[in-house]
């Protein structure tokens, strides 16, 4: 499974004073706990069991599966007949077991710089406390699902442990949302209440929550599934007088809590801006604050059985139509609290920033449970790497001390376009490790990333992994394993990878293919919500035996991992399999180019044409010169057989509200094809029509 050694020339590796404190400091090392993880998980399981609390233990097996659709039901099951309760172990057996309970849980940074708070673990329990007691006082109850629209505030991690705490199943919706979309999940769910913010500012645009949420429940209500509760959570105009002016359209603003209150009011970049007015309907809306300050803050956990699920959260579907991914309670505390300790070799010093969104499942196991599992001490950062300007990254790691960061790949390329110079303006001095999730990092973002924000000195964890996943499935441990820029490099605790070919068959050696899953590990997904056959068909039914992916993967001589991408990012020009992953690195490599992305459209002769569309740094002028020059390059980088057939000069490129390429769009722009299909996660639609208008008039 693992390679006997690992190649010491053309790797990078940790300097000696992070391996001298790793958790895991060899390969050696590495290898023999993957083995044991491997063939004795009921013993590296219970070992890590031992950290939490447990009501009552397990019986039976560790885990329990069946992953082959031809010998029947597909399940996965961890740790059964064992009770806990999430919550509990992530607070309260941090302050009263490990004494944790005046250290900071986490520091929020504001939009603006100098709007700032802090909150103690037992700060943020007290709150957890409080708003489950709401919860209980509004009818929710155990096995109940929430539907949860909130900006990133301190708050939104308080309605989710609060929900954990009662076993009510949470299910967050990115606040970037349409109104369509936060409808979709709430049908979709079931949810017997919506918790919601009056509205929050993204850099300097204004994002109205509540309105979006209202319209939202008036679009359920049209569809006969009518919500009873909203609670709106006033984060714009909690510092407003607590009276309301004639004819306001909602009820007097309440000051939160004293202990989310502790702001820094620095004179500096503090602008004054609108608030916005809240539509209010008193027979379905209260206030969140108004609600807190008669709740008590004393509230028992309710214990919760291994399986019971703990959230469902939606990812995108080849359909079109979200899947509501279920993950249960037990496996998925394990594994983001094991995931979280290795990979980023968390000690009690730590300060530790992701800058994910809490609606995404980054959010969820690596800014939520798996940080506060190990007591770790995080960042909640609500604005934008680019406002005010290109440097706040760089300033906020400098002002507290960061010592671990984790982001994607879109902010690091974005960065990358703006040069070193707003980098070097900050030390960066605190910073031990970087990581990267999302996408699959090309290896020239992920040099920058390493030569000029961690300055040769921090390793990068690649991390693979996917909302079905819970956690990292292929990761370098940093200390542990030697580098390879643009590789995800090996599995994970527990992980059982295999690349397989189109006909299911097994690939050993250097290899591309299919990329799968030979078992399951704690972590796992368990469930589509409320299609259980549309998770068998999804995840088990194109090779029996295995859970698929749905992405491209190689292998190299020296057992590293490669991800190429989705498979319908994988190119059939002239019978050779292409990565557009691959074209992508080439393109990006030349100095001209800022990012790209490469698509295939349909070919008489060839099968598939490469077309490819680049954005170029500020200041350089796209001409044939440089046309010719691209060509060239990825010609000489992979082969004639990659040769781009066209490149378009895109000002932009059609992201989500989460970063990624939407490259289904880009096809149709590449094909000429108008219907673009559900397009209400574009973050922002005019690019597409400056890309219709500015394709290669010779493309079909």
């Amino acid at each position: 499974m693992l390679p006997d050694k690992v190649p010491e020339e053309e790797t990078l590796h940790a300097p000696e004073e992070l391996r001298k404190h790793a958790h895991v400091s060899s390969f050696e090392t590495y290898t023999e706990l993957y083995n044991k993880s491997v063939d004795s998980p009921e013993e590296f399981w219970g070992d890590v069991a031992k950290d939490f609390f447990w009501k009552t233990k397990h019986t039976g097996k560790f885990l329990d599966y069946n992953f082959d659709v031809t010998q029947g039901e597909i399940y996965i099951k961890c740790m059964e007949g064992a009770t806990t309760n999430i919550c509990y172990n992530v607070l309260d057996r941090n302050i009263h077991e490990r004494k944790l309970g005046d250290k900071v849980a986490f520091y929020w940074e504001g939009n603006e710089p100098g709007v700032d708070k802090i909150v103690t673990y037992k700060e943020l329990l007290q709150q957890v406390c409080k708003f489950a007691n709401v919860l209980k006082s509004q009818g929710v109850k155990k096995g109940d699902r929430v539907s949860i629209y909130m900006p990133m505030v301190v708050e939104l991690v308080v309605a989710m442990l609060a929900c954990a705490r009662i076993g009510a199943v949470h299910s967050i919706v990115f606040a970037g949302f349409s109104a369509e979309s936060l409808c979709e999940r709430i049908l979709d769910s079931q949810c017997c209440m919506l918790i919601t913010a009056d509205g929050f500012y993204r850099g300097d645009k204004l994002i109205n929550l509540k309105v979006i949420g209202d319209e939202a429940l008036q679009k359920c209500r049209d569809k006969s599934f009518p919500v009873e509760r909203c609670i709106v959570l006033k984060h714009l105009s909690k510092d407003e007088p607590e009276t309301s002016s004639p004819g306001s359209m909602s009820p007097p603003a309440k000051r939160a809590c004293p202990d989310l209150q502790q702001k820094n009011q620095k004179e500096k970049v503090r602008k004054v801006r609108p608030i916005p007015k809240v539509p209010w309907n008193p027979e379905v809306d209260v206030c969140w604050h108004s609600l807190m300050d008669g709740a008590s803050d004393e509230c028992e956990p309710v214990w919760c059985e291994s399986e019971d699920p703990l959230f469902i959260l939606y990812t995108s579907g080849s359909t079109g139509k979200p899947k509501g991914v279920l993950h249960t309670v037990s496996g998925y505390m394990l594994y983001t609290a094991l995931t979280f300790k290795m990979v980023f070799d968390y000690h009690p010093d730590d300060i530790y920033w992701c800058t994910a969104d809490i609606g995404w499942i980054t959010g969820h196991s690596y800014i939520t449970y798996g940080p506060l599992a190990n007591g770790a001490t995080s960042v909640l950062f609500e604005g934008l790497p680019t406002y005010p300007d290109v440097s706040r990254i760089w300033e906020i790691v400098d002002k507290y001390n960061i010592s671990k960061f984790y982001t994607a790949p879109t902010a690091i390329r974005l960065l990358m376009k703006y040069g070193s110079e707003p980098v070097h303006k900050y030390t960066r001095s605190s910073l031990k490790i970087l990581g990267t999730v999302g996408e699959p990092i090309n290896p020239e973002a992920w040099q920058w990333y390493y030569n000029v924000v961690g300055e040769k000195r921090c390793p990068i964890v690649d991390t693979f992994w996917q909302t079905e996943t819970g956690g990292h499935v292929l990761t370098p441990l940093p200390a542990a394993t030697p580098l390879k820029p643009g590789s995800a490099t090996f599995p994970f605790f527990g992980v059982v990878p295999a690349i397989l070919n189109e006909s299911g068959e097994e690939l050993e050696g250097p290899n591309e293919g299919y990329l799968v899953f030979k078992q399951p590990w704690p972590g796992t997904m368990r469930t589509v919500y409320r299609n259980h056959q549309r998770f068998e068909t999804t995840y088990f039914k194109k090779f029996p035996g295995y859970y698929v992916t749905g992405d491209g993967c190689r292998r190299d001589k020296d057992g590293y991992y490669w991800i190429t991408g989705r498979i319908d990012d994988m190119l059939n020009v002239s019978g050779h399999l292409l990565s557009t992953a691959e074209v992508e690195s080439a393109l990006v490599e030349h100095e001209a180019v800022a990012e790209a992305a490469v698509v295939g459209t349909p070919h008489p002769v060839k099968g598939e044409s490469l077309y490819c569309f680049v954005t170029l740094n500020d200041g350089i002028n796209y001409t044939a010169t440089l046309e010719a020059e691209l060509k060239k390059q990825v010609r000489e980088k992979i082969g004639a057989i990659a040769t781009p057939d066209y490149i378009q000069n895109a000002p932009g490129l059609p992201k989500t509200r989460s970063g990624k390429i939407m490259r289904r769009v880009l096809r149709k722009i590449a094909s000429n094809q108008q219907d673009l299909g559900d397009v209400s996660t574009l973050a922002d639609s005019s690019i597409v029509e400056q890309l219709f208008e500015n394709r290669c008039c010779t493309a079909v």
